[in-house]
């Protein structure tokens, strides 16, 4: 019956020992062997990081020749220009400059209500347009 069963499972009968709870066997060189594993993977992750900052210095050299062409600015000059010149036109006010307001606050809501009460007003029939606008 043992023969059947090993004929039957083939070779992994070694594995079943080691599925069941048995001891792994060891190999002398695995704590070498996993540290020059390591040790690849290291390199391989600084070689691919050293590649795009090659390739992401590229693509910058070409957008500022592109810039240049254009006479385009970046992001940050440009943000950094507009907030002088905010800075600039509010050192002598006591007030705040309008464009600090936040969007939504002041009339715009009430002409936006009032657009819809006009948008509902057209659909409705004649007499009850006139019944409304009294």
């Amino acid at each position: 019956m043992d023969f059947v069963m090993k004929q039957a499972l083939g070779g992994a009968t070694k594995d079943m020992g080691k599925m069941l709870g048995g001891e792994e066997e060891k190999d002398p060189d695995a704590q070498k062997k996993e540290e020059e594993r390591q040790e690849a993977l290291r390199q391989q992750e600084e070689e691919r990081k050293a590649k795009h900052a090659r390739m992401e210095a590229e693509r910058e050299k070409v957008r500022q020749q592109i810039r240049d062409k254009y006479g385009l600015k970046k992001k940050e000059e440009k943000e950094a220009e507009e907030k002088a010149a905010l800075e600039q036109a509010c050192e002598g006010s006591l007030t705040r400059p309008k464009k600090a307001i936040p969007a939504g606050c002041g009339d715009e809501e009430e002409e936006e209500e009032e657009s819809i009460l006009d948008t509902v007003l057209k659909y409705l029939p004649g007499p009850l347009q006139d019944m409304f606008k009294k």
